[in-house]
Parts: C-alpha cells; structure tokens; sequence
C-alpha cells in the first residue's frame, strides 16, 4: 500500500513552504518516524519524518514552494526491505561509529559535524578542523571539505584568487521575512534611539567571584543575559509603556516580561521568547538561554518559540559591536542593545579609572512611548546593572526593609 507524505500545518499564518533538502533518495528505504526532509517556513526550519516504514518516492523537488497540504512524496509500505535497512537510522550511525572509533574523536573534540569518512580522514591527517569549510546541511563537514583543506594548505577552499566570479544564491523564505519585517519596522513606527553607558565592574566581579560555584551548583554558567533580562523586566514593570504595543487605536500592555533574546541561527537572525522572565531566577534564565541558542542552532526552534515576545534583547557585542542603533522586533515598541566592553577612562568622584564599559541603546517607538519614558527606562537598566544587588528586590535592601 503507499501512502502520501503531505506539508503538515506549522502554524496558523504559514500557508507555504520550501523544500529545502531531502536526506533520502527516489526509491531509498526509510524506517517510521525517520527523518526523510528539511522543508522551510517564512519561520523556521523543520523536519519531515516518514510516517511509516518503506520505500520512498519522491514528488516534490528541492527548492519547489509547497503549499500545506501539497504531496511531498509517497512510501510504498509494501516493499521488500533491503538488507542493513532495519535498524533505525541512529542506531546505523552507532553501528559505523562503533566500526570507526577514531572518527568521532574530532567531532566531539570540535563540537563540530562530519560525516563518517570526513572524521577518520581528518583523525588520520590530522586536519584542522578550523581551515575546512564546511559545505553540507547545518554545516556539516563533508569528504570533499577535507580534501580541498588538504590540496589547499593556507588557502581557503573554493576561492580562486583573483576571481571575479558572482554566485546567485535563491534567498531563503526566512530571509525574505527577516526582510520584509526590518523595512516594515522601519517604515510603520516612528524609531528613535536612546544611548547611555554601564559601568560593568561590579558584574564582571561577581561573575569572577562566583561563576565556578554557580555552574557546580545550577550546570549552567553564569553569563551576562541573565543579569540584562533580570534587569529589563524590573524596569519594564516600573515603565509598561517601554513593553506595551500598539493595536489598531488601542495601546495593548502586558503585566508579565515575554523577554526576545536575538540568536545568530544559520540561516538568519531569529528572536526566541523566554516566558515570564521577571519570574525566573538567574539560573532559570541562563538555563533557558542556553536551551534556546542550542535549537536556534540546529534549526530547531518551533514557531511556538519564536513568537510572542514583549520586548527584546540583543547583544551586538559578541561580535565586537561597539555601538549600533537596533531595529524594534515589531509588533513589540522597544529593544535594547548591548554592546562591547571596553576598557576606558572614566571620571569617578573627581579621579581619572580605567572601567570596563559598555554602551547601551534602546530603540522605541515614538508613538507610545515618549522620551521621559525611554531614557528614564534605559537609566533605571544602567542603576540596576552598576548595582546588581538591586536585582534581589528590585530596590535596596536597606529601603525594602524600611518600607521606604
């Protein structure tokens, strides 16, 4: 009997999809619940997985636009199985490790993936992984990488010097979004930037302090997202304008903190939520920081995740950003910008010091917030990171126990 594989429903205003790679051939044994394709939303990347066991015949091609609904492919669950096709793909890939015990050493050593044959040739020439490009899915290192490396030693593979050549490359359906919601957030809100500065010293001494006893203690380590998104909810409860949005001709405000963390994915700029941030503890945060940059990575992120934030956070800064002017994540009205820290001279009380600082802006709609508003937000940030045990109560201690 064959039955058809169609695009499922990922979500109620995706309409579309792009096949974007299958993982089997015309006519390939697939086990059930094997993945079998990679398709592409305008947000996000997900898997096709066979619905059952047998042989696969494809009807849509790579690149093709589907609609939800549409055929993808057809499995004949009456196929004879072939040999070596009854175990499930992971176990497979166990079985060859285990015959190849060299060739996962790189990839676990390296974080980094690769095929079969690409590991052991690395592990046998000891390649650095580093000088080879990858070319597969999700970056993957694949057999021909490593030879390139090989046959080109100081030399990045596939660049001819002095080339002229110009490759056209189709933009990705979640390129196209990323597009068209960066000029519409500029074209339809009236944006403005705020900047200030931060003085990270007592941060970065507790995070010298205690960051070994915090990771024994939470398994996860103590960055500085936690200490802005603990200090962003404080100061979105105390100015509701900075995480409210506009709706028609009716201002929507939230009592709770959606907080958006911007992560650098493979295939584009995604803005995964962290739910009810103002009631989660430090390491609750950097938990859920780690949890999602990790999908982002592997194209994992589902549309649930992605969307719904109140307000968000990104940090230009891991790239060596020193100062830019962020663009809102509409339909929120604010998001902040955190950015390198340097080194500087600074006057405190009279005297020239060397602080490490930071630059922080925060772009905002106009409309409904107003500029008391946004500068008083950003200086109520810049209070609670310059005295981080403010983070406890929201205020000082000494006046929380006064009722002052």
């Amino acid at each position: 009997m064959a039955i058809e594989i169609k695009v499922p429903t990922v979500g109620e205003s995706i309409s579309e999809v792009t096949l974007v790679k299958w993982l089997k051939k015309d006519g390939d044994w697939a086990n059930r619940d094997e993945v079998i394709a990679e398709l592409e939303s305008e947000k996000a990347t997900f898997e096709l997985n066979a619905e059952q066991a047998g042989a696969i015949k494809i009807l849509a091609q790579e690149g093709d636009t589907l609609k939800i609904g549409d055929v993808v492919c057809s499995i004949d669950t009456d196929a004879a199985k072939p040999e070596g096709a009854a175990a499930p793909v992971k176990e497979e890939t166990a079985a060859k490790s285990a015959e190849q015990p060299q060739a996962a050493n790189p990839k676990t050593q390296t974080d980094i993936k690769t095929t079969p044959v690409a590991a052991a040739i690395i592990a046998d020439k000891k390649v650095d992984v580093k000088k080879v490009t990858p070319s597969g899915s999700n970056g993957k290192i694949l057999k021909q990488d490593v030879l390139e490396a090989l046959s080109n030693p100081g030399k990045k593979p596939g660049i001819e010097l002095f080339g002229r050549t110009d490759r056209p490359e189709k933009m990705s359906n979640l390129r196209k979004t990323i597009s068209r919601r960066l000029v519409e957030a500029k074209n339809s809100t009236a944006m403005l930037t705020t900047f200030n500065e931060v003085d990270m010293s007592a941060i970065m001494d507790i995070r010298a302090k205690y960051k070994d006893k915090f990771k024994e203690a939470h398994g996860v380590n103590l960055g500085f997202m936690s200490f802005f998104t603990k200090a962003c909810s404080y100061a979105l409860l105390e100015w509701p304008a900075v995480n409210a949005y506009i709706d028609g001709e009716s201002i929507i405000y939230h009592e709770y903190c959606d907080i958006s963390i911007a992560v650098s994915a493979p295939k584009g700029l995604v803005v995964p939520v962290i739910r009810n941030a103002e009631s989660l503890s430090m390491a609750e945060i950097e938990a859920k920081v780690v949890e999602l940059a990790g999908k982002a990575k592997d194209n994992k992120l589902t549309i649930e995740e992605m969307t719904g934030g109140t307000f968000t956070i990104t940090n230009g800064g891991i790239f060596g950003s020193m100062m830019s002017t962020p663009i809102i994540n509409i339909p929120q009205s604010a998001i902040l910008g955190m950015h390198n820290i340097i080194q500087r001279p600074v006057a405190v009380n009279g005297q020239v010091v060397i602080r490490p600082m930071m630059y922080v802006a925060l772009s905002y709609d106009h409309r409904i917030i107003d500029g008391r508003e946004s500068v008083s937000f950003l200086v109520r940030v810049k209070e609670l990171l310059e005295n981080p045990q403010l983070l406890l109560f929201g205020q000082d201690p000494v006046k929380s126990l006064l009722e002052l």
